[in-house]
């Protein structure tokens, strides 16, 4: 049997994925992935994540704006985020702060951030956390600012290594995705080797960051656009790739990542499996 294995951080509702497939759950219970944090990026796609929550016990639903999305809320949006959160015991996120974008109104992304952050401070809930070239601002906010108890983690976390024992005084795990492993990507590899190993998680952000060619062990069709499509039972790959980076057993790692999550997210799946969905 091997290892149980979490996955931090995907968005299983996305169309390129078969979610609903038998398929795709057989692989995800072949390779014995125990937990999934599905995020949410925009009220349209919270009612696939609630679905899959309800279909699936391995799941952990999580609800939020994602900066790239935030101009489209709407004026309800607060309410039907809080309606998602009573609805099944979940996560918040995916959130965040983006400088890359095009035409990004960082004011505005950080109301929003800082709202959601509010909320799952009050409900001491876990929060998914997106940043890109704004690690300043994401450090002042989180700072100044309350934070759940249970912790944060900083998905797909490409920050600057000088920052990470500043962030994890704040509570924060840093999610290691598959794509890191492509050659090109050796300043990322390089700053998770400064990450101290019980604030590791591992993430596929599947269907996005699929890992090099050579590593998929379930490869899908491309998407119309021609992207390669992350398969989230890629997750041992990524568990592997991660173990060779550390330079430790497969079975070091898995223990300790399980943990980890656990620390997180472990309530909210206390909660799942005593909550009739």
């Amino acid at each position: 049997m091997p290892p149980r294995l979490y996955d931090a951080h995907n968005h299983l509702q996305d169309e390129r994925l078969p979610g609903g497939s038998a398929e795709l759950w057989d692989a995800l219970r072949r390779e014995n992935v125990a937990l999934m944090v599905v995020n949410g990026a925009a009220e349209s796609d919270w009612p696939e994540v609630l679905a899959l929550a309800r279909q699936h016990p391995e799941v952990l639903p999580s609800f939020g704006y994602h900066p790239w999305y935030v101009r489209e809320r709407s004026a309800e949006w607060e309410t039907t985020l809080q309606r998602c959160l009573d609805a099944v015991p979940s996560a918040i996120g995916e959130i965040g702060l983006d400088r890359w974008i095009k035409g990004h109104d960082l004011d505005d992304q950080q109301e929003v951030f800082l709202k959601q952050l509010r909320l799952a401070a009050e409900r001491n809930l876990p929060v998914s956390i997106h940043c890109l070239q704004a690690w300043g601002k994401l450090l002042e906010c989180l700072r100044n600012s309350p934070r759940p108890r249970c912790g944060l983690v900083l998905h797909s976390f490409g920050g600057p290594p000088e920052m990470i024992p500043a962030l994890s005084e704040l509570g924060a795990y840093f999610s290691l995705p598959g794509y890191f492993a492509h050659e090109r990507k050796s300043r990322q590899r390089e700053t998770f080797l400064k990450v101290r190993l019980d604030r590791l998680l591992i993430e596929t952000d599947a269907p996005d960051q699929n890992l090099p060619e050579e590593r998929v062990r379930y490869p899908l069709p491309t998407s119309p656009d021609g992207k390669p499509v992350n398969h989230p039972a890629n997750l041992a790959a990524v568990y592997q790739f991660a173990a060779e980076l550390l330079g430790i057993s497969l079975t070091e790692l898995a223990a300790q990542v399980e943990v980890n999550f656990l620390s997180v997210f472990g309530e909210v799946a206390q909660r799942r499996t005593q909550s009739p969905l």
